[in-house]
């Protein structure tokens, strides 16, 4: 039997692991898992030990109050993946939490893989060293970072993004309004403030304010937004009650991909969704803001000109951003409105999102699958 210790700590990070189950299990008859899922790995066969929500929190501010359970859940899983040694342990994304646990089972002979790489390329490059100690394999899911662990001299393997291959490249924008029962004669803008809740505090009334001044703008609009869960989804309401009660909005949870393809133009919280969004060839407007503390922090550490993937992965700015005191209503809608105006830039612009779709398409010569399966036949 192979045992394979994984956690995540976040929505994006258990659908990536639970596809990666997946694909070990038709590489391997026989698989225990064990360690922290979410829905997706559970259904997959992972025993999860401890609730993922409770790693799932953004920004330094943010992590202070859940600091001593967050320390106390990472010590309880070393001890038992040390007493109990997997064939491999891989850490899904989750990096301030996972580069410590994967140090300390290294020391310990397990071998460990770490799937998504921290954007050491972006800020605070001194967790390279860390990452050195921390991990036999780095996973990478963009070209342009193997040359960063190249020149550190760290093994690092581009497998692709997974959702790149799941994508069809033609949409179907009338099903997906016919399944979640969306109007098919309106403008519908998604409003996609984050899986996390502090993601949530920050954005939802910012999202809200917004779409209200754009439906004082156009009247044919509706509005659409998916949550993480029936607790988003209560918070979510709240501020929909104070802030726009009279809004056409449909909430839903747990089907972000349809929302998405549902939609004619998104607002989106700066994370993995953004990829979502430009594989799906969809205009979009991104925002995001932290605490205050958090942000005075970040903004120190960080030296890269782009917060969302597409641009990114363009390098240089496809779509708009609009950071910490640049998220106002006042901006995004105005910025909304200019996509909602102007098809020569939207068709422009998906274009674009062509052309880096098709470099980061998963290949069966550089599977994940391969790269762990090729790790643990290893002889130490």
């Amino acid at each position: 039997m192979l045992r394979i210790g994984i956690v995540v700590g976040e929505a994006s990070g258990d659908l990536l692991g639970a596809k990666l189950i997946q694909e070990l299990k038709e590489k391997y008859s026989d698989i225990e898992v064990v360690g922290i899922g979410g829905k997706y790995l559970k259904e997959n066969g992972c025993q999860s030990l401890f609730d993922m929500e409770r790693l799932s929190v953004m920004g330094i501010f943010e992590i202070i109050p859940r600091l001593i359970e967050l320390l106390s859940i990472r010590k309880k899983l070393a001890n038992y993946f040390i007493e109990t040694p997997p064939d491999v342990f891989i850490g899904i994304d989750a990096p301030e939490f996972n580069l410590t646990l994967e140090e300390k089972l290294r020391s310990k002979g397990i071998k460990t893989v770490h799937y998504v790489s921290p954007s050491v390329w972006a800020w605070r490059e001194y967790r390279i060293k860390k990452i050195s100690r921390a991990v036999d394999l780095m996973l990478v899911l963009f070209p342009f970072e193997l040359a960063y662990y190249d020149k550190n001299n760290i093994t690092a393997r581009f497998v692709g993004h997974p959702l790149a291959s799941q994508f069809n490249n033609v949409l179907d924008n009338k099903s997906a309004r016919e399944t979640l029962g969306l109007p098919d004669d309106k403008t519908i803008i998604a409003l996609m403030p984050g899986s996390r809740r502090s993601e949530l505090k920050h954005h939802a009334a910012i999202f809200l304010e917004t779409a209200l001044r754009l439906k004082q703008r156009h009247e044919n609009l509706y509005f659409v937004t998916n949550l993480v869960d029936e607790n988003a989804r209560e918070i979510f309401t709240q501020s929909i009650n104070t802030i726009c009660p009279e809004l056409p909005i449909s909430i839903f949870t747990g089907d972000s991909r349809r929302v998405l393809e549902a939609s004619d133009l998104l607002l989106l919280a700066s994370g993995t969704i953004t990829l979502e969004a430009m594989l799906l060839k969809k205009p979009m407007v991104v925002a995001y803001r932290l605490s205050w503390f958090s942000y005075q922090i970040a903004s120190r550490l960080i030296h890269t000109p782009y917060a969302a993937l597409p641009n990114l992965l363009a390098g240089k700015l496809l779509v708009p951003e609009y950071l910490q005191y640049d998220c106002t209503p006042e901006k995004l809608s105005t910025e909304l409105s200019t996509w909602l105006n102007n098809k020569p830039a939207v068709d422009k612009l998906i274009s674009e999102f062509e052309v880096i779709h098709q470099g980061i398409i998963q290949q069966k010569k550089h599977s994940a699958v391969d790269a762990i399966a090729s790790l643990i036949s290893k002889v130490p």
